[in-house]
């Protein structure tokens, strides 16, 4: 699975991202940004990460899994692929193909970053900023689109929206972190892998990803199962479990693929 930043435990560069800088006033002042008319830039990711309050209109349209980052936590992601640096949710125009798109995606080009993302080096008591992609090409001088801040150094309404997504964000990202650590607690993760064969002959085996184990949930003392449900979680394990289904989508999707570059 392609590996997703959510906190400042796992130092790699976020998704998508490629020079993130914290926003400046007196740098970004004359800044302007354009609607984003394509995701041609989320094309070569599998997975990607997704909060928990996104669970149930996400599993209807994709699977749900969970991972495991670099500092050993588990986290929950939404399978785009079956293949390595492939998004099969984004067509050659950059369209989108799905309803729900995930949040992750939606923020972009703002930021919630440390730090050390943004290139600063790393603190001990590293604190998160606001961020932006300065490589993102909707990103202008030259008065395209919607400004940043006014002519009187005051933010935006468009940058106090993106702050107000992004701190509402990050606070979800939080709780999720919680959910995750719970069922990792009760011990309920097993290891998962998909296999697919396409009608090329080509195999592929998807792995590195865990789901929740039936088996182990229903094993739980009525005390746990009353706290998960008492706190919600219970229906976010259902949505988990529920769009497993979507598996069998995604490889439809790579197997149509597949057969349209064989024409």
């Amino acid at each position: 699975m392609t590996e997703t930043r959510q906190n400042s435990d796992t130092p790699t560069l976020p998704l998508f991202y490629k020079n993130v800088v914290p926003l400046n006033k007196e740098v970004h002042s004359a800044l302007h940004v354009e609607e984003i008319k394509d995701y041609l830039h989320t094309c070569e990711t599998n997975s990607i990460y997704i909060a928990a309050v996104e669970f149930l209109p996400a599993a209807r349209e994709y699977p749900i899994v969970f991972a495991k980052g670099a500092d050993a936590r588990f986290f929950p992601a939404l399978l785009l692929g079956l293949e390595e640096n492939k998004n099969l949710f984004v067509d050659a125009e950059g369209k989108w193909l799905a309803e729900y798109i995930p949040a992750y995606v939606r923020r972009y080009p703002f930021i919630l970053a440390t730090p050390e993302d943004a290139g600063q080096g790393r603190g001990e008591d590293a604190t998160f900023t606001v961020c932006i992609d300065e490589d993102f090409p909707g990103f202008n001088r030259d008065r395209m689109g919607r400004p940043l801040f006014d002519e009187q150094g005051r933010q935006t309404e468009l940058l106090d929206q993106a702050m107000d997504f992004l701190r509402d964000y990050q606070s979800q990202v939080q709780l999720t972190a919680g959910f995750c650590q719970n069922l990792a607690g009760h011990g309920l993760f097993e290891p998962m892998q998909a296999n697919v064969e396409l009608a090329s002959g080509v195999k592929h085996v998807l792995g590195g990803f865990f789901g929740v184990n039936r088996d182990r949930l229903k094993a739980l003392k009525p005390e746990q199962l009353a706290e998960l449900l008492k706190s919600d979680e219970m229906e976010l394990i259902f949505a988990h479990l529920a769009s497993l289904s979507n598996l069998d989508h995604l490889m439809k999707r790579l197997g149509a693929a597949d057969t349209q570059s064989l024409t």
